[in-house]
């Protein structure tokens, strides 16, 4: 009996992507982004599809069903009467959009049938549908309640209901122009970050403030339910009609125009940060609390951009009601694609689901996120062969050992192994490592490796058996997408000098005994590491912490700020020489900083136009 391929696909809003399921299971996905070296690339996923296609052993007109994670038809309706609504105010964006959408978001059929070689059925999910589907389905639960929450799909802005066996059923929806997802992203453009882009920066700035502005915001601009449904004040918002998110009504209310990307950050971006932050955090535990209570549900999983708050997850597993919490590592539109797959697989076509099955051996669907391309050891030596880079091999039994010396020895890491995450996260495949114990640690990754702002905090990896020992949480946590305080004993009390500090003077004061990963509020976005899916990272904190009694290393993504994730040895091998990283390691082939001979990128000239700095 032959193999039943779905290809999903992502594309045309932002952090497009693909996926490949074989028979209910996945094969490969990854963002577009990480081919074409263009951070948030929107585009058709063409490079993304190949990749997977290549993965499956198979060829475009081999597949079974391609599925679209939305309904463009759907979607260009809700533009066009909101364009109507707001004429003439907001001919301009028409303008803009219309040459996209006439051109390619319409055409979805004939971009897939151009560059799939497909011409089969093309079957459309609704977006909401397809970030429930990419929640659920591959969660490690018999039956759960879903809720997403993202900025928009077609109309619909949140949603909520209950997947049972291979059925899943939505309940309720929250519609445009109200949505917490654009709530957050217009205090993004406020603050003075990119939207779609910034919104975790903001989440990472919000310990240093105040929650001054809260009352104003709910007061004014707000009106929160006691079940987490919202609407906004739209005399304040730009979106609808506009190029911008906020306009001068929200500018008086707030006493003064967005901060100018780049320039300093104030106590005033601060405490605007800290203030939404407790908004949205207080809405999605709303929410949880009202899902909870219409589908009496033990379990709830979670997808949506808004689901990537990684702090308001944290409340939901410990203040919601819930016994569980399952988040989709690809909760942002990337993971539509994965969405769009499982939607096909188990509602349009009828197929039994078995939640061991779906595991299959692992602790959900989604094998530890690592879906993304790999490279052999022939082929890391043979790209380094062609740059003249210095390297030495260890024997793949060596390297954990080896790595957890020179970490101990407080070098940065350059750690490229095995499959690429699918999702925004880096999670031990393609990361940057530091020893979370050195009180120099955050800034040294921050200034001279990651080149971003230096109030950003970096994530923990601790090994699964012993993440109660050092942080107030007791579950898995394998993507990152769960924030839990440092325990109590692993603390630094602060001087009563100390405790006056305000703002980013309050970077400086080391909080804990694993300093590096310390957020200014004693917490921690933690990743958990089980040997099942990723036994060498495994295996490097393991002699990590038979060297230092700490089984904790920091990791942080293998890029520099403005662009994606490495994908191949030579965007690793690139960044590594425009970094003061210290060390890289690419399968087995350990590359020293010091041996290099800094003129072989010379001859790059396209560099820094490629990864320029947003």
């Amino acid at each position: 009996m032959s193999s039943t391929h779905i290809l999903g696909i992502s594309a045309y809003y932002h952090d497009s992507a693909a996926c490949l399921m074989r028979d209910g299971e996945i094969v490969a996905a990854a963002q577009e982004e990480r081919f074409t070296r263009k951070k948030h690339d929107h585009r058709f996923p063409a490079n993304a599809v190949e990749y997977c296609l290549k993965a499956g052993g198979i060829k475009g007109a081999e597949v079974d069903y391609v599925a679209f994670y939305d309904k463009p038809l759907l979607k260009f309706e809700r533009l066009l009467e909101t364009y109507i609504d707001y004429a003439p105010s907001g001919l301009r964006s028409f303008l803009m959009a219309m040459p996209l959408w006439l051109r390619e978001k319409l055409w979805i059929r004939e971009q897939v049938e151009e560059h799939c070689n497909y011409k089969g059925k093309v079957l459309f999910t609704e977006h909401h549908e397809s970030h429930a589907a990419s929640a659920f389905f591959p969660a490690p639960f018999e039956s759960a309640a879903v809720l997403t929450m993202d900025g928009v799909g077609e109309w619909a802005t949140s949603s909520y209901g209950y997947g049972r066996g291979n059925e899943l059923h939505l309940l309720a929806e929250l519609h445009f122009p109200h949505s917490l997802g654009l709530l957050y992203s217009a205090f993004t453009y406020y603050t003075g970050f990119k939207v779609n882009s910034g919104e975790y920066k903001v989440m990472g700035l919000a310990p240093y403030g105040e929650p001054k502005y809260v009352k104003l915001m709910l007061d004014e601009l707000i009106d929160l339910r006691a079940d987490g449904s919202l609407s906004l004040n739209m005399k304040y918002f730009n979106y609808c009609q506009g190029l911008t998110m906020t306009n001068g009504a929200f500018d008086r209310l707030f006493g003064g125009k967005p901060r100018q990307p780049e320039s300093q950050l104030t106590q005033r971006e601060m405490d605007l940060a800290r203030s939404i932050q407790d908004v949205v955090e207080e809405a999605m535990l709303r929410m949880a609390r009202h899902v909870h209570k219409e589908t009496g549900e033990r379990n709830l999983c979670l997808a949506g951009g808004v689901a990537l708050n990684c702090v308001g997850n944290g409340r939901i597993l410990r203040e919601g009601p819930f016994e569980n919490v399952w988040i989709q590592p690809a909760a942002g539109d990337a993971g539509g694609a994965l969405g769009a797959c499982l939607s096909t697989w188990y509602q349009y076509l009828g197929n039994a689901r078995d939640v061991e099955q779906v595991k299959g051996g692992h602790a959900d669907g989604m094998r530890g996120s690592y879906l993304g391309p790999d490279f052999t050891n022939e082929e890391i030596r043979a790209y380094l062969d062609t740059t003249g880079a210095t390297y030495r091999r260890l024997e793949h039994n060596e390297l954990a050992e080896y790595v957890a010396g020179l970490l101990a020895q407080e070098k940065v890491v350059g750690w490229f192994q095995g499959r690429m995450e699918f999702g925004p996260r880096a999670l031990g495949a393609r990361s940057i490592l530091g020893d979370p114990r050195s009180p120099k640690m955050q800034a040294q990754m921050n200034l001279k490796i990651k080149f971003r702002e230096s109030f950003r905090p970096f994530a923990p990896s601790v090994l699964r058996e012993r993440v109660a020992d050092y942080f107030e949480m007791d579950c898995d946590s394998p993507y990152m997408l769960l924030v839990a305080p440092v325990q109590e004993r692993h603390r630094i009390s602060m001087t009563d000098a100390e405790q006056k500090l305000f703002g980013i003077t309050k970077l400086n004061v080391p909080r804990s005994t694993i300093p590096a990963i310390t957020h200014v509020d004693y917490s921690a976005r933690v990743q958990t590491v089980s040997r099942v899916d990723n036994p060498l990272y495994y295996d490097l904190i393991a002699a990590f912490e038979r060297l230092t009694d700490c089984p904790v290393v920091v990791n942080t993504s293998f890029n520099v700020r403005g662009e994606p994730i490495v994908c191949a040895p030579e965007h690793a091998f690139t960044c590594f020489m425009r970094t003061e990283m210290d060390v890289l390691v690419m399968g087995d082939y350990v590359l020293d900083k010091r041996d290099q001979d800094i003129n072989l990128l010379d001859r790059d000239l396209t560099w820094q136009e490629e990864f320029q700095l947003d």
